[in-house]
C-alpha cells in the first residue's frame, strides 16, 4: 500500500508522483492501493498524480484502488468527471481488460 502525503499541490506533485512510482516498483501485489486517509491539503494536482498512479498499476496488470479518501476529494473527483476511474463512486476502480 502507498500512502500519500498529508499536502499535495501543484508546487509538489511532481514529487510527490515521482516517490509514488518508486514505491510502485517495490510493491509485490496485485492491486495497487494508495492510503488516502492522511491527505488534508490538496488542489485539482491530486487528481492526476492519481490518475497516473492508475495508469502505472494498469500498465504492470495491477488493479487499483484507494483507501479512506476525505470527502473532499471525492467532491473534487466527481466536479472533474473522474470519480469512477479513481473509484470513488463507492466500487473499487478496475484494471483495463487488454484488448
Amino acid at each position: 500500500m502507498l500512502v500519500l502525503p498529508a499536502t499535495v499541490g501543484i508546487s509538489d506533485a511532481r514529487d510527490v508522483l515521482r516517490l509514488l512510482k518508486q514505491a510502485l516498483v517495490r510493491e509485490p501485489a496485485d492491486q495497487l492501493v494508495i492510503d488516502a486517509g492522511g491527505l488534508h491539503d490538496f488542489d485539482s494536482s491530486v487528481l492526476a498524480v492519481l490518475l497516473e498512479c492508475r495508469r502505472l498499476a494498469q500498465a504492470s496488470g495491477r488493479s487499483f484502488a484507494m483507501r479512506s479518501p476525505p470527502s473532499r476529494l471525492s467532491q473534487l473527483a466527481r466536479l472533474h468527471g473522474v470519480q469512477e476511474l479513481l473509484g470513488l463512486n463507492g466500487e473499487p476502480a478496475a484494471a483495463a481488460t487488454p484488448a
